[in-house]
């Protein structure tokens, strides 16, 4: 009987990354999460599926390339759609639109748009692909005092092969760090802590019940499981998403920076992560559906809730 070979779904490997744990890191972003935020940055991270995603911007027209993307579909999917001008000749190009309710992602119209204007957001490796990359940056490691960062989504939700790639990568000495929504059974969390150096945990809210009806889930696991690692001597980088009308509050804020000083010497430093939508643009590629925006906090609002976690005597950075 043939043995089957363990793959994970990655939608980016990203190099020379220096805000995802200590030193030059590569961070690996796995498909799939349990939790749905709206302010997400990365959309295609949510969805544990291939995605296909369109980008008008690198779009020749149906004209240049003989509508090969509408004949490649077997669903019927992609249709004519607006004409725009091209930025550099100022010719009109014929577009196309998506038909996201007849579209299965089966990447078809990816494979004949050469231009790679249309193309999945989901690529699958096998431990040693996707360890054999990680590699190729270790000198970078090696003089930063970086490492790898297995990111997502949630990277335990793929659990066989994030242990799989976090041991190959300790065998070659390499500081490893994980970044987790901490939503996930403590048993889960426990398997990786041999392979790993730090976590990045992320805190949405400390109010479990807003925390339900914004993400879609409950906060106490998450709470409960950055209280037991550093129970068991982990380390923890805490990343707090800092949304308008959501978390930004001061009463919250000050809750959080509480549990945080819970965490005792785990915490080796709080980052802060004001809300931006630099994201929109890839809810576009991905849906034709409404994409809800925030308005950005502002430089003095954002030193302002920094100040009350330095009262706490945390650690605190803004990214």
């Amino acid at each position: 009987m043939e043995e089957k070979i363990l793959t994970g779904r990655l939608y980016d490997v990203q190099g020379f990354s220096v805000q995802d744990g200590p030193g030059v890191r590569t961070t690996a972003f796995l498909k799939g999460c349990p939790l749905h935020c709206p302010w997400c940055h990365s959309p295609e991270s949510q969805a544990f599926y291939k995605q296909l995603s369109w980008m008008s911007m690198r779009c020749l027209g149906v004209d240049a390339c003989k509508q090969r993307c509408i004949k490649a579909c077997p669903k019927n999917a992609i249709e004519l759609g607006v004409t725009q001008k091209d930025v550099k000749t100022g010719t009109d190009l014929q577009l196309i639109h998506v038909k996201r309710d007849l579209c299965d992602n089966c990447g078809k119209c990816a494979d004949a748009c050469y231009v790679e204007a249309l193309y999945l957001c989901g690529k699958d490796y096998t431990v040693d692909e996707l360890v054999n990359r990680l590699l190729q940056d270790k000198k970078f490691y090696d003089r930063s005092g970086g490492g790898v960062t297995i990111s997502g989504g949630e990277a335990l939700s793929q659990l066989d092969f994030v242990i799989a790639v976090l041991k190959r990568l300790k065998n070659e000495g390499i500081h490893t760090a994980l970044d987790t929504t901490g939503y996930a059974e403590w048993e889960k969390i426990a398997m990786t802590m041999p392979y790993v150096d730090l976590y990045l945990y992320d805190l949405k809210h400390l109010n479990s019940e807003k925390h339900q009806a914004v993400v879609g889930v409950p906060n106490e696991v998450i709470l409960d499981n950055a209280l037991k690692l550093a129970e068991n001597g982990k380390k923890l980088q805490i990343r707090i998403p800092v949304i308008p009308m959501f978390n930004h509050d001061e009463k919250n804020i000050r809750d959080t920076a509480q549990f945080c000083k819970r965490l005792g010497n785990a915490v080796e430093v709080v980052q802060l992560l004001p809300y931006h939508n630099l994201g929109v643009m890839k809810y576009l590629r991905l849906s034709d559906d409404p994409v809800a925006e925030a308005t950005l906090p502002n430089d003095a609002y954002i030193e302002k809730l920094k100040r009350i976690f330095e009262e706490y005597g945390l650690p605190v950075t803004v990214h």
